[in-house]
């Protein structure tokens, strides 16, 4: 048992000074609040928050940053060049990327990721000897950067949707199909729970994904935390519109996909009638602002949604920031130019959105608050560098960046320590990884 005493601490309801508490096989034990520290008690200096989770990340877009801006462009070009990246991926160079992409989440405060999982077979459409190696890949190299994962396993079979019907899988989309959603339920079968890994379903939208095999999915996915990518853009909902007669959110409800284990990701073109539905569904929306703003995407209904019932999550998506705090900012932030006001959200809202609520989303329910028998995630923020200096602790939300993470524990055990991760440094890792992608 160890045990710890914080400055300052975010519990179930607000910021508390004077904190302590234990931690015994990987849980928070005994949490009191206005304690003096115990002997040998672990100091922690600054603002201790609960373990902050990153619910929608695809972890080999990290090698698209600061290489997609020439030229402007759309949505629809920057995916050419994701394509080309997920051309040249291996299971090696899949691990070693994802491995330094992990350590990077870490030492910017994420303890949980959900990994938006669809680059499974090789460059020619074919599985591997293991037919999960792309995701075994993924596995390890979580475990090895000490983070919890939930891969999210998607279904992809078309590719695309257009007013006439369904499109052909490109060459590229070939490592991303099973070719129908048997063979991807068969796969997924082979996948099991582990320590600090939990397997997880996904659709990968309703472009590449048709009604018939919809129900289907919702029958394999069960209690496991199911994730869809959901009118990102307006072109999916017109596309759907015009061949089904209906938006992408009537078609997944009709087919049983909405519920308190989905999470529709971006979820950003929506009628009212949409944001309805998944309030009363229960379903929960994941925004992910810096993205959504990378993409020029659009500002999704967030408040909306939160005051229908849905719970709301944030994810770093395509890797263009990894900063949790810019992604819990940026939804306030768009909340305030779409409405013109200020506080939005409070910052208890926010921080919850960020840990508990994203955890819950990943299938981790016990996790994302420091609470007596929760898992025992948590990390420490610097109140004392140029960025926090003056901040009161209940708003450092506002003033923290990723670069002001000083500790991460995940499961009672330290990953980061003074910034640093266990692994090494994180820039070292991905010039590796990046070099070994770039290699022919």
């Amino acid at each position: 048992m160890t045990s710890y005493w914080a400055e300052y601490a975010w519990l179930a309801d607000g910021c508390y000074a004077d904190v302590g508490f234990d931690v015994e096989d990987g849980r928070f034990r005994r949490v009191n609040v206005g304690v003096a520290p115990q002997a040998g008690a672990e100091i922690l200096r600054g603002i201790t928050l609960p373990g902050l989770a990153n619910g929608h990340s695809h972890a080999f877009h990290r090698a698209l940053r600061g290489r997609t801006h020439a030229g402007g462009g759309t949505f629809w070009t920057w995916r050419q060049q994701m394509y080309a990246v997920a051309a040249r991926l291996d299971p090696d160079s899949y691990l070693s990327l994802a491995r330094a992409v992990f350590v990077e989440m870490a030492q910017a405060g994420y303890t949980a990721i959900g990994e938006f999982h669809y680059l499974h077979h090789d460059q020619r459409g074919r599985s591997y000897a293991d037919p999960n190696a792309m995701g075994a890949a993924l596995i390890q190299a979580a475990t090895e950067a000490g983070i919890r994962l939930t891969l999210l396993d998607a279904c992809y079979l078309a590719g695309g949707l257009a007013e006439t019907g369904y499109l052909p899988l490109d060459l590229v989309q070939l490592r991303f199909s099973d070719g129908d959603v048997d063979q991807w339920q068969s796969r997924l079968s082979l996948l099991s729970d582990r320590d600090q890994v939990r397997i997880g379903a996904a659709v990968h939208s309703v472009r590449a994904v048709p009604a018939e095999a919809l129900s289907v999915i919702s029958e394999t996915s069960g209690e496991r935390s199911l994730h869809v990518h959901l009118s990102e853009q307006p072109a999916e909902n017109a596309a759907t519109q015009a061949f089904y007669g209906g938006t992408p959110t009537e078609l997944l409800d009709d087919h049983g996909l909405l519920g308190p284990s989905t999470t529709a990701v971006h979820a950003t073109h929506l009628t009212d009638s949409d944001i309805k539905t998944l309030g009363g569904s229960q379903t929960a929306a994941c925004f992910c602002p810096t993205t959504e703003r990378d993409l020029a995407d659009g500002i999704g209904p967030a408040r909306r949604l939160a005051d229908t019932g849905c719970p709301l999550t944030l994810g770093s998506d395509q890797q263009a920031v990894i900063d949790p705090f810019e992604e819990l900012r940026g939804l306030e932030m768009n909340e305030r130019l779409a409405t013109g006001a200020r506080g939005r959200f409070t910052p208890a809202e926010l921080i919850m959105i960020s840990s508990e609520a994203g955890y819950r989303s990943l299938g981790w329910s016990d996790g994302g608050r420091i609470a007596d028998g929760a898992l025992a995630d948590f990390v420490v923020v610097r109140w004392d560098s140029v960025r926090t200096i003056g901040s009161d602790p209940d708003q450092i939300a506002y003033a923290a960046t990723a670069a002001d993470i000083d500790q991460v524990v995940v499961g009672g055990r330290a990953i980061v320590r003074d910034g640093r991760h266990q692994l090494g440094s994180a820039a070292q890792l991905l010039a590796a990884a990046l070099d070994q992608l770039e290699t022919p």
